[in-house]
């Protein structure tokens, strides 16, 4: 299944240019044009799926194998002291392209890149506790 519209779509069809990495029948791994940090790559699957929920199990199982490999790469072939693996879904939550990718992002000790992370804890524990119930009552079964 392809989206039309989709820009990953495009570049796993062959139509728009990428740095491919790593290649199979189901994934696709290719260099970020964007990189936060040079080596920054994306995994996508070969079928458009627009989001994490959508996506199914055995493709994310596919998928994340191919992050672990790409992870493996940067370490190994860049020297990276480590790696950020990203997923977003939904504009709110930065997601650019819809179609589900991973980033993976590979971290030198001076690469200069900060997540800028601001923790907001809850006020209670009653404040956590009532959210959690109300996460494991929407779980899909």
């Amino acid at each position: 299944m392809k989206n039309p519209d989709c820009v990953f779509c495009k570049i796993i069809a062959g139509e728009l240019p990428a740095f491919k990495l790593y290649e199979d029948a189901d994934t696709l791994a290719f260099m970020d044009i964007g990189p936060l940090v040079k080596g920054h790559a994306l995994v996508v699957p070969k079928t458009h799926y627009d989001s994490l929920s959508q996506t199914p199990d055995e493709v994310l199982a596919r998928i994340i194998a191919v992050v672990r490999r790409i992870a493996h790469a940067q370490v190994e072939g860049l020297g990276a002291d480590g790696v950020n693996v990203h997923q977003a879904n939904g504009s709110v939550a930065g997601q650019v392209v819809p179609h589900i990718h991973f980033h993976v992002v590979p971290r030198f000790k001076h690469d200069g890149h900060h997540w800028n992370w601001s923790p907001h804890p809850y006020a209670d524990p009653a404040e956590a506790a009532a959210l959690a119930q109300r996460l494991q009552a929407a779980l899909p079964r």
